[in-house]
């Protein structure tokens, strides 16, 4: 029986009529040079920062062994940190898109309003560099962190690592990497619309096979980009494509969302289903009416609102914190 995509939220669609002018222009190994250069405008962060009372700087630490350094974008309490955690972000972009910088604006806000420390990891991008590099890189930059925590002002326990898109899978591989290397600790793993199975063959996949500015085909596109010929094949690593993993046990408490709109929906709802068979915990959050994105997309219409505030309250009990006094 054929599938039928679910309706937006009409309060979403002018956001999604920017995003996809005409239908848009299908990612592919062609148009992947143009989908990159018109996400590529360079970054100030003291705009980016303005009047909150955050500190930036970018550090270049020790990649995975025989690989290039890395460089993370750290952001801090200009005052010092008052809770002494730390968010790890590794930034989204169909494994091929995107650098360190994307939603940094969203971690700035968190480090003023917690006073927490957050870390975002600059890692290899695919076709050039496929599978382990992005994961390995993003592994190195959380044990990285996890060392110099006291250095940061963090305690090593309280340290979520989080993602959004590729990076919510990368985040998932980078959390199964650290459960089976024995650490770093990870208090966390936020999860957001994460890209964790390359099978694309859900009902969500095919519901939203030709609609949608990340769809069927990109999300084909991007894992192949990763993992070559053998995407959608027998030999998928788990750790690329953390929806083949058979033991989800031992893994640190997630958070899990995506919009019913998307793709990414029932790979979403299938992990955290399989987190909870061996007791483990997750949470999920499918929100209706949401495309691939949507809080970044369209931040102040009202199922964005209710998005981040759910994040929210979940990284407020995962590392307890309190907002910083005004």
């Amino acid at each position: 029986m054929p599938v039928k995509p679910v309706p937006f939220d009409p309060d979403l669609m002018p956001a999604y009529t920017r995003l996809v002018p005409g239908g848009g222009t299908p990612l592919g190994p062609d148009s992947l040079p143009a989908a990159r250069a018109g996400n590529t405008a360079p970054v100030s962060m003291d705009e980016v920062i303005g009047n909150r009372p955050v500190a930036f700087e970018d550090r270049v630490v020790p990649g995975p062994a025989g690989a290039p350094d890395l460089t993370l974008a750290i952001l801090r309490p200009k005052g010092g940190v008052t809770t002494p955690a730390a968010v790890y972000n590794i930034h989204g972009g169909g494994m091929c898109m995107g650098n360190r910088f994307w939603s940094i604006d969203s971690f700035v806000d968190l480090v003023a309003r917690y006073g927490i420390v957050a870390a975002a990891v600059e890692y290899r991008l695919a076709p050039e560099h496929p599978h382990p590099a992005p994961l390995e890189d993003c592994y190195a930059g959380l044990s990285w962190v996890a060392a110099h925590a006291g250095e940061l002002g963090v305690e090593p326990g309280r340290i979520v690592v989080m993602g959004r898109s590729a990076g919510g899978g990368l985040a998932a591989g980078v959390s199964l990497l650290a459960r089976d290397r024995g650490g770093p600790a990870i208090a966390g793993q936020g999860l957001y619309c994460p890209m964790i199975d390359d099978r694309n063959e859900s009902v969500s996949s095919h519901q939203y096979d030709t609609v949608g500015w990340w769809n069927r085909n990109s999300n084909h596109w991007g894992w192949r980009f990763l993992l070559g010929e053998e995407a959608g094949g027998p030999h998928v690593s788990p750790y690329a494509a953390p929806a083949r993993a058979t033991d989800l046990s031992g893994l640190p408490p997630a958070y899990i969302d995506a919009g019913a709109c998307e793709v990414f929906r029932d790979e979403a709802v299938d992990y955290a289903t399989r987190i909870w068979a061996t007791g483990g915990q997750a949470e999920l959050h499918i929100w209706g009416g949401a495309f691939h994105g949507f809080t970044e997309q369209a931040p102040d219409v009202t199922v964005s609102r209710a998005s981040k505030a759910a994040r929210d309250s979940w990284l407020e009990r995962i590392l307890a914190l309190t907002p910083v006094p005004a």
